[in-house]
């Protein structure tokens, strides 16, 4: 076996204390919390249209890239990832109208291009994003075709933002109809026949539009050929609800409007399409459970709920008399989690065993049929479809197998190869194996740790530990170029699988949300631990990392345990626990977080944890690169800047601090290729270097 070594130098004879960060200037700002005052000096930053923000950007950034240029084998990753990176990718291919769709990117094209057949097999470009703008941050998000699939609806991001425009075309010629709808905001786009779809959006706000509050989401219905000034509010307008959503029944003969206030737990409203001016019937009436309707036999309902079910159950009810009390058991609820799917009649149960895919199959009447044969022990994706498909499509990865797709026939429950990945990944020479350590409470976590295979464990290898920990979002196995060409280096990637996620329902979720936010943290710190003591690293080679929630999780961690690692790489983060709420749709992740406004022992909860406020003078913080977007209004970059200007003041020792801003980019949906590989880019390079490598494995 070829030894992997790496050519390595101590830390502190890469010169790094040279680094002359920008100034950053301090304003007088002081918010009082219940009779506690906390100062915010960096306030200034969170104003996103100022031109004294913008110099400030401006600057940062030529430190960071002075620092990233100088780096000796950061060319040579951009290059083999941009050759692992290109080769063809291609979707599962989904059935409107005569036509069979699908999603194909050539290999480093910056976004992925919809192509179509006809029933002779002849292929067409029908939507190429990469035509919208000359840089390639203009990219495609929602589509929607009617259900006869003579009309698309089709939404645009520009410079990564969550405001969106609407498009709609005839699909049979791809001629525009009518005009733009602007201002969409956290939308699904649904048809009723070819009369028009539903959409969802707020007010815009005043002020900036990348950071002002949102609060108030409503439902409209577009008519075809009309002005969006015409277009009719169905649900929002006299209820006061962050966020709603609209979505048609398959059959054309139901509304179901979701309404919410923060990212867990849902109202449930039906409407009769049926019959003309039909009131909205309320099913569930609170806040307290997630549920929604999955799919209707004439006026039998099906709904997804995990109301007392914290894994979810599948239950029936009729339309006539849709209120709780009246809810029976479909598919009842089982010891592990569960996702629904419908296709060619038949109900797809997707369960994930320790954050591994199950799937099975019933029938309408709720008879389970059989558990569908996968591949492997990973990730299966894609169990829905109309009632009409006799043939599913679904994918299928893990952390050393590229996406292939798979043909399904519903009937016999047997599973063909469709597509094989072009990936020239030699996944035979890579393994995963999945652990359980205990964190700080006794509590049993699940982590995944993926390398080369005949890896010596000596404390010695470079390794990034990836965590989440949050709003019942399960990380579940998955193919990653960036990840494959960490590991060919003689890296490792670990996953650790953190309350406050989804891998073992609302329970695991409740269990690191509030002020059992330390729950996640601790998880992580000891997954950490167990790396180092099993020698698969050591405090030297340990990079954390995490994005958005988990930017929140890296900046937590990296603050109250400075010593345990090597580098933090905090992205598009939550870092300002006191003030998150003020920003766009920041309030309605409250169900997590709580608010510094809620009662005092949040506040001061919150103000313990806040990684913006608990930045200390004279401490040694590891090597650090903060990665934001300009354009990010999900989590306003103010987060970051406020967090790099704190590190950088007080910041002890050699160890970089930097800032990169990614200009005209958002929270990291539609981002472009060439985009994205930069940026793994800069992440590895800077994670390798600051671990004393100088030079690549040969």
């Amino acid at each position: 076996m070829k030894k992997i070594f790496f050519l390595m130098t101590t830390i502190s004879a890469l010169g790094q204390n040279n680094i002359q960060y920008p100034k950053t200037e301090k304003g007088p700002i002081i918010d009082t919390y219940f009779d506690t005052q906390i100062p915010d000096p960096y306030r200034w930053l969170e104003d996103d249209r100022s031109p004294e923000t913008a110099a400030w950007v401006k600057a940062q950034n030529k430190v960071t890239f002075d620092y990233l240029d100088q780096i000796p084998f950061r060319d040579a990753i951009k290059s083999r990832m941009e050759q692992l990176w290109n080769y063809e990718k291609q979707s599962a291919p989904f059935k409107e109208g005569n036509y069979s769709y699908y999603y194909k990117n050539n290999g480093l094209q910056n976004q992925s291009v919809l192509y179509r057949k006809d029933k002779s097999g002849k292929e067409e470009i029908f939507l190429d994003p990469n035509s919208f703008s000359a840089d390639g941050t203009t990219s495609l998000g929602e589509i929607s075709f009617s259900k006869d699939g003579s009309l698309l609806a089709y939404s645009i991001s520009e410079g990564g933002s969550d405001w969106r425009k609407v498009i709609v075309l005839n699909a049979i010629t791809k001629e525009q109809i009518g005009d733009t709808l602007i201002d969409v905001k956290f939308s699904g786009l649904s048809w009723l026949g070819n009369k028009g779809f539903y959409y969802s959006s707020y007010e815009k706000p005043q002020g900036s539009h990348h950071s002002a509050k949102t609060d108030q989401h409503k439902l409209y219905f577009h008519a075809i050929g009309t002005s969006q000034k015409s277009d009719i509010v169905i649900f929002g307008e006299s209820q006061k609800r962050r966020y709603v959503g609209g979505s048609v029944t398959e059959d054309d003969r139901y509304l179901v409007i979701t309404a919410a206030n923060t990212t867990y737990g849902n109202e449930l409203y039906i409407k009769d399409l049926t019959k003309a001016n039909s009131p909205i019937f309320t099913v569930v009436d609170n806040f307290e459970s997630d549920n929604n309707v999955i799919d209707n036999q004439g006026s039998q309902l099906f709904i997804e709920t995990d109301l007392n079910a914290p894994n979810k159950r599948i239950i029936t009810v009729d339309f006539q008399n849709p209120t709780v009390e009246n809810w029976k058991d479909f598919i009842p609820e089982t010891q592990n989690v569960l996702n629904i799917g419908t296709a060619g009649g038949f109900f797809f149960a997707h369960y994930m065993q320790d954050a591994v895919s199950v799937v099975e199959q019933y029938n309408g009447k709720g008879q389970k049929l059989r558990t569908i044969q996968l591949p492997d022990l990973g990730t299966a994706s894609g169990f829905s479809d109309k009632k009409k498909e006799t043939v599913l499509y679904y994918t299928f990865t893990n952390y050393t197998t590229a996406g292939n797709i798979y043909a399904l026939d519903t009937q016999t429950g047997k599973s063909s190869l469709y597509r094989k990945s072009k990936a020239d990944f030699q996944s035979d020479n890579y393994e995963t194996h999945q652990v359980f350590y205990t964190s700080k409470d006794g509590t049993k976590i699940p982590m995944m740790i993926t390398h080369k295979k005949g890896i010596t464990l000596n404390g010695q290898n470079p390794t990034i530990l990836y965590g989440y920990g949050g709003f019942n979002i399960s990380l579940t196995p998955s193919f990653s170029i960036a990840n494959a060409v960490w590991m060919e280096n003689g890296g490792i990637y670990a996953v650790a699988n953190l309350r406050g996620g989804g891998e073992y329902g609302k329970k695991w979720h409740d269990a690191g949300t509030q002020q059992q936010k330390q729950n996640v943290f601790d998880d992580f710190i000891a997954a950490a631990e167990y790396l180092i003591n099993n020698k698969y690293t050591s405090k030297n080679y340990l990079a954390i990392r995490g994005g958005s929630n988990g930017g929140l999780l890296v900046g937590a961690v990296m603050t109250q345990r400075p010593d345990l690692m090597q580098v933090a790489l905090p992205a598009v983060s939550v870092l300002d626990m006191l003030r998150y709420h003020s920003f766009t749709a920041g309030a309605g992740w409250a169900y997590d977080y709580g608010t510094a406004q809620d009662s005092k022992p949040m506040f001061d909860y919150l103000r313990n944890y806040s990684p913006v406020h608990n930045v200390k003078a004279g401490t040694h913080y590891p090597a650090t690169l903060i990665t934001t977007g300009d354009h990010d209004d999900r989590v306003v970059p103010a987060h970051s800047f406020k967090f790099a200007a704190e590190l950088q003041a007080k910041q002890t020792g050699t160890n970089p601090t930097l800032i990169r801003i990614d200009v005209k980019a958002g929270h990291g949906a539609g981002k472009s290729v060439a985009a994205t590989i930069q940026e793994n880019v800069d992440i590895q390079a800077f994670t390798l270097y600051n671990m004393g490598i100088t030079q690549l494995p040969k």
